[in-house]
C-alpha cells in the first residue's frame, strides 16, 4: 500500500461500491459482514467521529446496507446528507419532471435483456453490468431521455452504469458541507474512491489540501490503492493511529 504521510489530524470520505464493497453484479447483491462495521466504527472513534460515507446509493438504501449501523453519509451524490448529529439535509427539487423519464428509462432497460433500472427517487440509474452488448444502445437512449428534460438534469457515467441525476449535486459539495462542521472542521481530508462519480469529490479535498485516494485503475487520483482488501488495511491503520499525527 502507498505510504501516507503521517504530519496532519485527518477526516475520512469513504465511496461504498467498488470502494468499501467490491462491486456486484447488482446493486442488490452486495452484502456487509459485521466485521466492515466494527472496523468503520474503530476508525470513526480514533478519527473522533470525522468519517462519513459519501455514495451514489440513498440514505435508506446505506441504512439497510449496513444496518444496524447508521453512518454520517451523503446519498445520491449529495441529494441528500445526514450530518454527524444525525439531521438530514435534502435538497428541495421537484422531481415532477422525472415521471416522464422514469417510464422512458424503464422501457430502455426492459429492451436490454440483463439490463437494470435502479429508481432512487431523484435519480435513475440504469445498470447494464448484466447486458453488455446493449451499451452503445442504452447510451443512446438514456442521453435521449436527458436532452429532453434540459440542463437542470445530466447522465453520470459510472463502472457499468448510466444515471440520471439534477445537474446540482455532486459529492464535493456534500464534502465541502461536511468539512463546515464538527467533527470535520480543521481536519485534513482523505476521500477513497473508485469510479467517474468520484472524481469532483478528488478535486474537493484536494483544493482543501487533502489526499485523494482511488481504488483499482480505474480513475487517477494523488495515491492507489489496489482493491477495497487495502482499503480496509488503509481503515485498521487509521483505527491504530498509524496514519495520524
Amino acid at each position: 500500500m502507498t505510504k501516507i504521510p503521517t504530519t496532519h489530524r485527518w477526516c475520512l470520505f469513504l465511496d461504498v461500491d467498488g470502494t468499501l464493497l467490491d462491486i456486484a453484479a447488482t446493486p442488490d447483491r452486495v452484502r456487509v459482514d459485521p466485521a466492515l462495521n466494527e472496523l468503520l466504527r474503530a476508525t470513526s472513534d480514533s478519527l473522533a467521529g470525522a468519517v462519513a460515507l459519501i455514495s451514489g446509493r440513498s440514505l435508506a438504501q446505506l441504512d439497510a446496507l449496513f444496518a444496524p449501523a447508521r453512518w454520517t453519509a451523503a446519498g445520491q451524490h449529495g441529494l441528500e446528507r445526514r450530518d454527524a448529529s444525525g439531521h438530514v439535509h435534502r435538497a428541495r427539487l421537484d422531481d415532477s419532471s422525472l415521471a416522464a423519464a422514469r417510464l422512458a428509462m424503464a422501457a430502455a432497460a426492459a429492451e436490454a435483456p440483463g439490463a437494470l433500472l435502479e429508481d432512487k427517487g431523484l435519480a435513475l440509474a440504469l445498470h447494464y453490468r448484466l447486458a453488455p452488448a446493449f451499451e452503445q444502445q442504452l447510451r443512446r437512449q438514456v442521453s435521449r431521455i436527458a436532452r429532453q428534460l434540459g440542463s437542470a438534469f445530466h447522465v453520470q457515467e459510472g463502472r457499468r452504469v448510466l444515471e440520471l441525476k439534477p445537474a446540482s449535486a455532486t459529492k464535493a459539495d456534500a464534502i465541502q458541507a461536511f468539512l463546515a462542521e464538527p467533527p470535520f472542521a480543521g481536519r485534513r481530508p482523505m476521500f477513497v474512491g473508485d469510479d467517474l462519480t468520484d472524481l469532483d469529490g478528488f478535486a474537493a479535498v484536494e483544493r482543501a489540501g487533502g489526499l485523494s485516494v482511488a481504488v483499482g485503475d480505474h480513475v487517477n487520483a494523488l495515491l492507489r490503492v489496489a482493491s477495497p482488501r487495502d482499503v480496509r488495511a488503509l481503515l485498521a491503520d487509521l483505527a491504530e493511529g498509524k496514519v495520524t499525527a
